[in-house]
C-alpha cells in the first residue's frame, strides 16, 4: 500500500549546507517505513533542486507529495523564503509558516519581540551599511564593555560569530562579515552565564504547547558555542540542565513566550544565557538540527519521545493544518 508521500528538503545554498545534509539524511533514516514513502530532494549550493542525483523543477515535484519536511537550515530554508514556495504549491510542510520563519531569523526583530514580552536581551547594535561601521565600532567601543558579540543578522549554527574587543578587532569583524554577505550585522554586549537552550512542541502529549527539558551547554575551554563545537563533539551537554527548579521553570516559560510571540509553527528552540543578571534571550530556531550532535533530538530523548515519533508527530501536523 502506498504510504504517505513525504519529501524532505535538504542542502541548500546556505553556509549551513553539510549541516543539513546530516539533519536530512537523519529524518530520511527516521521516518517510519510502514507510514511514509519518502522521496529524498537534494537542493545544491546554487540553490538547485535534485531528485535520484537529476535536477528537477519544484513545478516537477511538489504537486506530487502529500508533505515535506524543512531539513534545510540557514538562508533559503529559515528565513521564509522556501516555505513561500511551499506555500504557492499549497504542499503542506513542516515548521513555521514563511513569515514566522523571517521574523525569528532575523535577530534584530526578535529580540525587539523578545523585549516587547518582557524578556531580558543583551543591548546591541546594528549595522547594515560598510559606510556606517567606522562611526558605530567607535560607539561601541565607547559604550559597551569589551570583549563584544559580532554576529550576521540571520546566519544560523553560529556561522561567522566572533567575540572580539577594540576599535580595530571589532571594526574589520563588522567589514569582513558586510563583505561576506551578511545582510547586516549585530553587534551585541557579551552576557557572562551559562548558554541553556530549550525546545516547545506543539501538540505532544496531549498538550498544547508541549516543553521539553532545558539544556545546559558547556563548551569546552571556556570557549563560546561555536559553528565548530556545535558539531565536533567536545561540547558537554546536559538534560536536564543542572539549574535551580525555579530556572528551568524560567526558561521552558521564556521558549514558550518566544514560540508564541514570533508566532511559530509545530515546533522551535531557544537560546539564552543565564547570569547572574538573569536569563537573557538570544535567539529562537525554527528548524533545529537533527544530526546527533543536534539538540532538540537530545531534549526529546530525554523525555522518551524517539526521533520516528517525533517526526511522525509533526507529519501529522502538517497534513492536518492544525493551529495551536
Amino acid at each position: 500500500m502506498r504510504g504517505t508521500v513525504v519529501g524532505v528538503l535538504r542542502g541548500g545554498p546556505s553556509k549551513e549546507h553539510e549541516v543539513s545534509l546530516a539533519t536530512g539524511h537523519a529524518v530520511i533514516t527516521n521516518l517510519p517505513e510502514d507510514r511514509f514513502t519518502v522521496r529524498d530532494i537534494y537542493i545544491d549550493k546554487d540553490g538547485i533542486w535534485h531528485e535520484r542525483g537529476r535536477p528537477v523543477m519544484p513545478a516537477n515535484v511538489l504537486p506530487s507529495m502529500d508533505a515535506v519536511v524543512v531539513g534545510l537550515h540557514g538562508e533559503y530554508g529559515e528565513d521564509g523564503e522556501v516555505q513561500k514556495l511551499l506555500e504557492r504549491f499549497g504542499v503542506p510542510y513542516t515548521g513555521s509558516d514563511s513569515f514566522g520563519s523571517y521574523l525569528a531569523m532575523h535577530k534584530v526583530l526578535s529580540k525587539e519581540r523578545a523585549k516587547e514580552m518582557g524578556l531580558l536581551t543583551p543591548k546591541y547594535r546594528f549595522i547594515e551599511r560598510a559606510d556606517d561601521a567606522e562611526a558605530i565600532a567607535q560607539d561601541i567601543i565607547r559604550s559597551f564593555h569589551q570583549p563584544v558579540v559580532v554576529k550576521p543578522i540571520r546566519w544560523g549554527s553560529s556561522v561567522g560569530i566572533s567575540i572580539v574587543g577594540g576599535y580595530q578587532p571589532v571594526h574589520s569583524a563588522i567589514l569582513e562579515l558586510l563583505e561576506a554577505g551578511a545582510g547586516g550585522v549585530l553587534v551585541e554586549e557579551l552576557i557572562r552565564g551559562t548558554e541553556a537552550t530549550a525546545g516547545v512542541v506543539e501538540g505532544l502529549r496531549g498538550e498544547e504547547l508541549y516543553m521539553l527539558p532545558p539544556i545546559e551547554i558547556i563548551p569546552p575551554n571556556g570557549s563560546f558555542f561555536s559553528y565548530d563545537v556545535k558539531y565536533s563533539g567536545a561540547t558537554e551537554e546536559i538534560v536536564p540542565g543542572r539549574f535551580q527548579k525555579y530556572v528551568q521553570n524560567d526558561l521552558m516559560k521564556a521558549a514558550k513566550t518566544m514560540h508564541e510571540a514570533l508566532g511559530l509553527r509545530h515546533y522551535s528552540r531557544s537560546d539564552f544565557i543565564v547570569s547572574p543578571k538573569g536569563i537573557y534571550y538570544l535567539e529562537t530556531n525554527t528548524l533545529p538540527g537533527m544530526t546527533k550532535e543536534s539538540l532538540l533530538p537530545k531534549s526529546l530523548a530525554a523525555v522518551g519521545v524517539s526521533l520516528p515519533d517525533f517526526l511522525t508527530h509533526v507529519v501529522d501536523l502538517a497534513l492536518t493544518g492544525k493551529k495551536r
